[in-house]
């Protein structure tokens, strides 16, 4: 399966393009969240965009409630919501049209727009692409339980990260079943689906289905 940006994401659709287009593979990109957003924030139109505290900048047609938690550095898109009790640790770039769900946390990621983590989501140290969902109570795990640097598994071969922290890197149109947990560093291509309690690792080729432990071409 073919790793880098250009296979899993269209670029068109996050704020965060020019930015990804500088690496090949999206965990590169994790390093670089914080300051990203940062430099994104204060160059946006402050007649669409309020700085509601320090480094949170929230356009003016998103819904937060109240709630929830925005913590910096932090931009929430055109007409995203922010349901009850989300708690944004900061470093999350959340796109246009996108669902932060109620107890949903995120922690270092990039989320591009149409994406949907709506109900008791963990996702950490991710990137997740255009129009990408989680179902209810699905996470991303971002540290091995050895506390090992988290290695990429694809096809037989292995790929360093040489970073303690990745979670999942989700393509455009993923749907990530109900009750799942995506390990460090899972990569799920284009359009493929994951069923409900799966427990997924290595990675997931494009328009696939991923049921018990097995790919199922849908095309």
């Amino acid at each position: 399966m073919n790793l880098t940006i250009n296979d899993l994401y269209s670029l068109e659709h996050t704020l965060a393009s020019n930015y990804l287009k500088s690496f090949t593979y999206p965990w590169e990109a994790l390093k670089g969240i914080k300051d990203l957003i940062i430099e994104l924030g204060n160059s946006l139109n402050k007649e669409e965009y309020s700085e509601i505290t320090p480094q949170v900048w929230v356009h003016k047609t998103a819904k937060v409630f109240p709630s929830a938690y925005l913590g910096a550095p932090c931009i929430i898109g055109a007409n995203s919501e922010v349901r009850h009790c989300a708690f944004i640790r900061g470093q999350a770039l959340v796109g246009e049209n996108c669902v932060v769900g109620n107890s949903v946390e995120l922690k270092n990621v990039i989320l591009f727009d149409n994406v949907q983590v709506p109900h008791y989501n963990y996702v950490g140290d991710s990137i997740l692409g255009y129009k990408a969902h989680m179902g209810a109570g699905s996470i991303t795990s971002n540290v091995k339980s050895d506390k090992a640097l988290v290695v990429i598994h694809n096809e037989g071969t292995d790929i360093e990260t040489n970073i303690k922290k990745v979670g999942a890197f989700l393509g455009d149109e993923v749907e990530v079943g109900c009750n799942s947990v995506l390990n460090p560093g899972t990569v799920i291509g284009r359009n493929s689906n994951v069923y409900p309690v799966s427990c997924v690792r290595g990675c997931i080729p494009p328009r696939s289905i991923y049921k018990n432990g097995t790919f199922i071409n849908k095309r």
